[in-house]
Formats: structure tokens, sequence, C-alpha cells
């Protein structure tokens, strides 16, 4: 039997998704040896990504059964905000696995993806949003220019062969640097690095006044959640292997694989990179009578008035 009503009832407005869902999968087994920084990487990743992202955007985290350590950063974040959406998966079910959860559970019409360790710089969001929206049909755009395997876009090469000559491009545009950034980011060596550099080729497009790599990778992208409704669910054996699937079945509905012209994001890997992280505070309370409301002293006296108010209007109380 109900007594009294639910306050629920008397709450008039329901909270709206954010347009953008970027999703984050994380496995933190312990916190030593290869993983001895990887929560400080995770606090990199997720903080970079509130401190830079320039659109509205909701966070949703699917934690692979991480240790307790992990666990408890990632309660604390979404408490305070950080974090919208946390799963804390009582298995490991593997990254794919993890991707057929979330970009069906992801409420915002653009989906974001990035593993855990990928540190955000400012203009990621808007930038890979503008391709998006300016090329024509892209199924997926990775932040930073890298040069993927041309097997897994053939869609692209193919679109750019029947470009003029000022949208499309072969050759060798991207820069030492930015390649290198990426190479040691991956363990490669100097040496191997150069020779690839050197016997490389980019494919660049220049289109409405914006400039994309051909090529995107599974560590971070962005996409539109009708593209992976297409796509979804993939098949998942093991933890971290298969994600070419993903190339696979982009390119095999014929949609363009982009990367951005500047190196927006950043793979860390299992130690936090050289370079100054971004600033970033985590959101505070709503002001005025919300603020005092949510002083644990005063909350739960509130709660414990509304609890008394209660029993006298729907029990017989003495």
């Amino acid at each position: 039997m109900r007594v009294g009503q639910n306050p629920a009832k008397f709450v008039d407005e329901v909270a709206q998704p954010a347009d953008v869902t970027v999703t984050v999968v994380n496995f933190i087994p312990f916190l030593s040896g290869f993983y001895e920084q990887s929560l400080e990487v995770l606090k990199a990743c997720l903080y970079s990504i509130r401190g830079t992202a320039d659109l509205p955007c909701d966070l949703m985290v699917f934690d692979n059964h991480s240790c307790g350590e992990v666990r408890k950063f990632l309660v604390s974040a979404h408490e305070q905000g950080i974090i919208q959406y946390l799963v804390l998966s009582e298995k490991n079910i593997g990254k794919i696995g993890a991707w057929n959860y979330m970009f069906g559970a992801a409420q915002g019409k653009i989906i974001a993806f990035s593993d855990a360790d990928i540190l955000f710089r400012p203009g990621w969001l808007s930038g890979s949003v503008a391709l998006m929206e300016t090329f024509p049909n892209v199924g997926m755009v990775t932040a930073r220019p890298l040069r993927t395997p041309d097997e897994f876009s053939k869609a692209t090469l193919r679109w750019g062969s029947q470009q003029s000559r000022e949208i499309y491009q072969e050759g060798s545009f991207l820069d030492w640097e930015t390649y290198l950034e990426h190479t040691d980011s991956i363990g490669m060596t100097r040496a191997e690095a150069q020779k690839q550099f050197s016997e490389g080729r980019d494919h660049l497009f220049t289109y409405k006044g914006q400039r994309a790599y051909a090529g995107a990778a599974h560590f971070q992208f962005l996409s539109r959640k009708e593209v992976l409704a297409k796509i979804m669910p993939l098949p998942s054996e093991k933890p971290m292997r298969g994600e070419r699937t993903l190339d696979i079945a982009i390119d095999s509905l014929g949609l363009l694989r982009l990367c951005t012209a500047q190196p927006q994001v950043m793979h860390m890997g299992n130690r936090l990179p050289a370079e100054p992280l971004p600033v970033f505070s985590p959101p505070g309370v709503s002001k005025g009578w919300k603020t005092l409301a949510h002083v644990p002293g005063i909350r739960r006296l509130l709660l414990w008035l509304y609890n008394q108010i209660f029993k006298i209007y729907f029990h017989d109380v003495e």
C-alpha cells in the first residue's frame, strides 16, 4: 500500500542531455608497475576533457572493473558533477564490450570516444564537430593528424580521388614534431619513427575552408549516434583486440574517416606528459538556498524535518 505522495511528482521539469556525449572506457587493475601512474593519467584525461570542451557535453565513464582506489576517485568525480554517467562494471567486458554498452546508452546526438590515457587540448571538440558538419558523409573524426593504413580509409580516398587538386592533395604535409609526439607516446624508437616518417605519405583535404587528413583512430574519435547505431554491436572476444572492426565497419558504410589538421589530443600512455596539464576546477554547488541545502549538517536536519512532517500527515504518531 502506498502512503502519501511521491515527492518526485512535484518536479516540473526533467534534465535534458547535452547534444554531445563524451565517453571514456577505463581499466586500471592495480597501481604499481605498468599502472603506477595510471590513476594520475586518468585524472589528466577527465580533467582535460572538462577543462577544454568548448561545446556543451555530458561525460560518461565505463570502468571495466578497476581497483578500489580508482573506483573511489570515479565515484567522487561523479558526485562532484565532473562525470554525468558512471558505469562500474562487476567484470571486465573489454573495450568493445564497453563500446557496445556506451554507444547504445549515450543520450547525445554526437558521441565522442576516448581511451583513458588521452590528453585533450583546447579546440578539440568544436574542431572535430566542424569537420563532421562541413565535409560530406563523415563517419568518424580523430582530433589529431595521423598516418593510418589506407586499407581502412578506402571510401575516404575514393571520395578524394573524385575531387579537384584544390580539395585533395597527396604528399608529405605532416610536420616531424607532430608525428614524433605520437610515435614517442606509443614507444616507437626514433630511428623507426624517422624511417616511417620519410617513407610515408599524407592525404590532405581542404574543403569549404576546413583542412583535414584522411584516416582516423579508434583510441579517440567523434561520430554521430545514428552512424554508430548502424554498426553496433560489434563482436567482443578479447579485452584489447578487435578495435579495427570499427574502422572497417565505418569504411564499409562508405563514410569518410578524417583527422583534424592540428594535434588537439595527445596519447599519454601510462606516464604523465612533460607539458603542463590543463587547469580544471570541479564545478561548485548551485548558489543561494541550494548551496545551504547541500551543507552536510543542514541537509541532515532538513531531511529529518521532512521525515517528521511526513509521519505527522500520513502516520499515527504520538
